[in-house]
């Protein structure tokens, strides 16, 4: 039976840790640098798991010997390629966006929730009052819509005006006339 460390396995390994974690630091920050903004931004399911698969590679290459920095720093370029190229995709094929990305959804509009759009995305009245909370709205009253956006954040809108930014959001027939109605 081999003995582990659950405390201390040398000075070796503490030392692999700090040169590596440096290693592994920097490399990540010039390659984000590359990357631009998008790499490290919550816009769609995509760029979730690139970041997330980001820490993971960087949790596991700082704590398992197993890792090497060449293999860690190859996954780190795979998966900043690959989220470019799903971006870069994205922005060429309309048809590749719509399957990439989830609509926002309308989930409140002119004093009514929505129960069947809340309900279809899991959403509470609780948890949209907390959002309008958030914006420093201290009624309802003053809430003209609340969308979900495909990044899982609720927009706040006081003021739906001509509705044009609401876009492909308002598909309703009976939202699209109240919109109309002063």
């Amino acid at each position: 039976m081999s003995s582990v460390n659950f405390f201390f396995a040398g000075w070796e390994t503490v030392l692999r840790v700090i040169v590596v974690g440096i290693a592994m630091y920097v490399s990540l920050v010039v390659f984000l640098r590359l990357s631009g903004s998008r790499t490290i931004a919550s816009m769609n399911v995509f760029d979730f798991i690139v970041t997330v698969a980001l820490g993971a590679v960087f949790g596991r290459a700082l704590t398992a010997n197993s890792v090497a920095l060449a293999e860690a720093l190859t996954a780190f370029a795979l998966l900043i390629v690959l989220q470019y190229t799903v971006a870069w995709l994205q922005t060429r094929w309309p048809r590749f966006e719509q399957a990439v990305t989830n609509d926002s959804t309308l989930l409140y509009f002119h004093g009514e929730f929505l129960q069947d759009a809340m309900r279809d995305q899991r959403v509470t009245e609780n948890e949209l009052r907390g959002a309008v909370q958030k914006e420093n709205v201290g009624s309802m009253d003053e809430v003209e819509a609340l969308v979900l956006e495909s990044d899982g954040k609720v927009l706040v809108i006081t003021s739906v005006g001509d509705g044009s930014t609401l876009g492909r959001i308002i598909s309703d027939e009976r939202t699209t006339q109240s919109l109309s109605e002063p």
